[in-house]
C-alpha cells in the first residue's frame, strides 16, 4: 500500500511536487486542471526522480466529454489524450476520469447510457498509450454497484476509482465496493465528510469509521495507491493534518 497526496492545481505544480516529496509521501496524484493546466514535464519528471515519487493521472472533473454534440465530445478526448500523453511520459499507469454529469435536461436519464459510450474511445486511446483508465464513484447515478458494474460490463478495461469519501455520501458505501468490485478497484482517495457534502476533511474529523474502510480494503488484499484527498485553505496547516491522516491510515492498516 502507498500513500500520496493530489498537488493543488492553483499552486505552482514544481513546488507542490518538491513539498509532497520532502513530507516523505510515496506518489503524487498529479492533477491537470485550471488554472495551472500547463508545466514542463521534463522539469517534474526530475522532480518525481529526485524525491523518489511515482505518480498516479487526475484529471480535470469538469470536462463535459460525454455531452451529446459531437464537437465537445472530440475536444474533450483531445483534451483528455493531452493529459494521458503527459502523464504516460512522466511514468503513470493510472489516468482518473470522473463521472460526466453535463446533459440536456432531457437526456438526463441517460446519464448513465451516455458516458458509457463516452468512455469507449476514452478507454481505447488511454491503452494505446498503456494507461488504464478509472472511474471515479460519486453521485447518482455513479454511486452504487449496480450502475458500476453496468459501465465494466460494456467497458472491461476500465477500472474502478473508490473515493471513500464520495461514498459515504453515495447509495452504497465503500465496503460495498470492495465486497462486490474487489477486483476492479485500481486507486482509493480517502477523505473525511459528513456525509452530506464532499468537504475534504482530515481523516478522523467527519463520520466515515476509518477502521472498517481500511478494514474492507484489507479484506480484499488490496496493495495499491491510496490518496489523501484533503484540503485546507491554510496552506501552513495542510501538512499537519495529512500527517494525522496518514498516522490514522497506519495505525488501522498494520493491526
Amino acid at each position: 500500500m502507498k500513500i500520496g497526496v493530489m498537488n493543488n492545481p492553483s499552486a505552482s505544480v514544481y513546488e507542490e511536487v518538491a513539498t509532497i516529496g520532502k513530507a516523505g509521501f510515496d506518489f503524487v496524484d498529479l492533477t491537470i486542471e485550471g488554472p495551472n493546466l500547463y508545466f514542463d514535464a521534463d522539469s517534474v519528471r526530475a522532480l518525481l526522480e529526485q524525491y523518489n515519487l511515482a505518480v498516479i493521472g487526475h484529471t480535470d472533473p469538469c470536462l463535459p466529454y460525454a455531452y451529446p454534440v459531437r464537437g465537445i465530445r472530440e475536444a474533450c478526448l483531445k483534451e483528455l489524450e493531452r493529459c494521458g500523453r503527459v502523464f504516460a511520459d512522466l511514468g503513470a499507469h493510472i489516468m482518473n476520469i470522473h463521472p460526466c454529469y453535463s446533459s440536456p435536461p432531457r437526456r438526463k436519464p441517460d446519464l448513465l447510457d451516455m458516458n458509457i459510450e463516452a468512455l469507449k474511445p476514452i478507454a481505447d486511446m488511454a491503452g494505446r498509450l498503456g494507461i488504464t483508465i478509472v472511474l471515479e464513484n460519486f453521485r447518482a447515478p455513479f454511486d452504487c454497484v449496480e450502475n458500476f458494474r453496468k459501465i465494466l460490463a460494456e467497458i472491461p478495461e476500465i477500472g474502478v476509482h473508490l473515493d471513500f469519501g464520495h461514498a459515504n455520501m453515495g447509495a452504497d458505501d465503500g465496503e460495498a465496493f470492495c465486497r462486490y468490485l474487489p477486483h476492479a478497484i485500481k486507486h482509493v482517495h480517502f477523505s473525511d465528510n459528513r456525509a452530506y457534502d464532499d468537504h475534504h476533511m482530515p481523516l478522523g474529523v467527519g463520520n466515515v469509521d476509518w477502521g472498517k474502510a481500511v478494514g474492507a480494503l484489507k479484506r480484499i488484499r488490496y496493495d495499491g495507491t491510496i490518496t489523501l484527498e484533503v484540503f485546507c485553505d491554510d496552506s501552513s496547516v495542510l501538512f499537519d493534518y495529512l500527517e494525522i491522516s496518514r498516522r490514522l491510515i497506519l495505525k488501522f492498516w498494520n493491526r
